[in-house]
């Protein structure tokens, strides 16, 4: 089959051939002339297979009547609402949007959060006829009278399963309200659940469904493995897979930012080029960090899930599952990351027996045994380096161990002081329910001596020292608030 038989326009063909596709995917054969007829769709395919083009192509097909080279914003009014979960799926469907409608007279734009809303402001009030937005930013714009969408006949909402997840709820049928009741809608999606697909019922009119391949099924050309490790050795088995296979590149999923922060510290004071990316980065930053990963700039991209979804990386061979997702169907939409467009690809995961539970929720959902290797030299949960050294002048010092003990304890149980992390780095600051408030300073255990150069009972001050020279005065106001009354 070829992209002429499915009744694209010769513009579409021109822009197809110039990027080098000459055959649709199966999910693209089957949608788009779903789509061109005009029906509504609920379309699952595994990721990589080429969704994004399976509903922008017939879309653009559908809009192309209307288009026009007059610069009157009036001419230009939306017609087609795309929706996605993260800014980073935005930024790449809208840059589909574009690449396919190279010869096309039509106007695209995109609208997210993180950035400033006058660019945005400018684009809409310049005419769009396709938008791509993540919710949150959409609603800003409504909320604020800059953007109309009761000129849109059309809605997609892509990776429709976390769009139509419960917290998104609430935006998605606000939006709704704004869309004329006469529209076509579209939902993609790498998985459905039945719970996903009975909800979609509810935003859908007779829609066509179409399943290319078993629901949540993974890629046969993505080899999948489990490394049985111990949580406290997960890094250093990280470290040595990179290393032992030689690895250009890969993307590793943590299950938090503080962790995603925390590993790429690690995995840099280990040697390796590494780069984080999550929600709690800027826009700036996270564009910054993608682009020299898809550069070859960065080695390791330490990701949420926010890098799970869409994100074309060309021929990345390695995905690596530090922590395993709570919610089964995430780990589908992670491996797809690697073996796209044909490639063959490599899955690794590094379970803890406390994340085995999730392990099986993951094999019951893609019907798939993994198989699992062991690392023999990683299952001490306490490596022998990690052994904090002694103070000086101090007692003996306990060994780090997969209690977490935060503080070292030298002498006195009530002498601590904040331990440093394994390898070097700042100590932790000190908590404010160690500081005095008469003082200001971290408390410690008084000496003979200093309680009576003082003149006072060391009880006088609950057991605690108080640095000479010291006012209440210079106490900042928030300390100041905790004093007690002068007894």
């Amino acid at each position: 089959m070829s992209f002429e038989s499915l009744g694209l326009s010769p513009e579409l063909l021109r822009a197809l051939l110039d990027m080098g596709y000459e055959e649709p995917t199966p999910i693209q054969a089957q949608a788009i002339p779903v789509i061109l007829g005009g029906r509504d769709v609920l379309a699952a395919a595994q990721t990589g297979t080429g969704k994004t083009a399976g509903f922008t192509l017939p879309i653009l097909q559908r809009v192309q009547p209307n288009a026009n080279t007059s610069p009157s914003p009036a001419r230009h009014p939306i017609r087609c609402l795309i929706l996605t979960p993260t800014r980073e799926l935005a930024v790449q469907v809208e840059e589909s949007v574009k690449s396919y409608s190279k010869y096309l007279p039509i106007r695209s734009s995109v609208i997210y959060g993180g950035m400033p809303m006058d660019p945005q402001v400018k684009a809409l009030q310049s005419g769009v006829e396709i938008l791509v937005a993540t919710p949150g930013r959409l609603l800003d714009h409504v909320n604020n009278k800059t953007v109309r969408l009761g000129t849109a006949s059309i809605l997609v909402l892509d990776e429709a399963d976390r769009m139509l997840d419960m917290g998104f709820i609430p935006d998605i049928k606000r939006i709704l309200q704004l869309l004329p009741a006469d529209r076509q809608t579209l939902l993609f999606s790498a998985t459905f659940s039945n719970e996903i697909k009975r909800l979609a019922d509810d935003f859908l009119t007779n829609p066509v469904t179409i399943e290319v391949a078993r629901s949540n099924q993974t890629s046969e050309l993505v080899e999948q493995r489990v490394y049985s490790v111990p949580d406290a050795r997960k890094k250093d088995a990280l470290v040595h897979l990179i290393r032992e296979f030689a690895i250009p590149q890969a993307i590793v999923f943590c299950g938090t930012k503080q962790g995603a922060n925390k590993l790429c510290s690690q995995l840099i004071r280990d040697g390796i080029n590494a780069a984080a990316i999550h929600s709690d980065k800027t826009q700036q930053g996270r564009e910054e960090s993608l682009n020299n990963f898809k550069a070859g700039e960065v080695k390791i991209l330490v990701a949420t899930d926010i890098a799970a979804r869409g994100l074309d990386v060309e021929d990345l061979p390695y995905v690596f599952n530090y922590d395993l997702p709570h919610v089964a169907e995430d780990y589908v939409h992670r491996i797809g990351r690697t073996g796209r467009a044909g490639s063959t690809g490599h899955a690794f995961s590094l379970v803890a027996p406390d994340e085995e539970r999730n392990l099986r929720e993951i094999e019951k959902l893609i019907k798939t045994k993994i198989n699992v290797v062991e690392l023999p030299q990683f299952q001490s949960a306490s490596p022998e380096r990690e052994k904090f050294a002694p103070r000086s002048g101090s007692g003996s010092v306990s060994n780090a161990s997969a209690s977490n003990t935060r503080f070292e304890r030298a002498g006195s149980d009530s002498e601590r002081a904040p331990r440093k992390e394994a390898g070097g780095g700042r100590p932790h600051r000190p908590r404010l329910e160690d500081m005095d408030p008469m003082a200001g300073v971290v408390l410690s255990e008084p000496s003979a001596m200093e309680s009576k150069s003082q003149g006072q009972d060391a009880s006088a001050h609950s057991g605690f020292s108080q640095r000479p020279g010291r006012r209440a005065a210079e106490v900042p106001a928030l300390l100041r608030g905790f004093m007690k009354a002068p007894t």
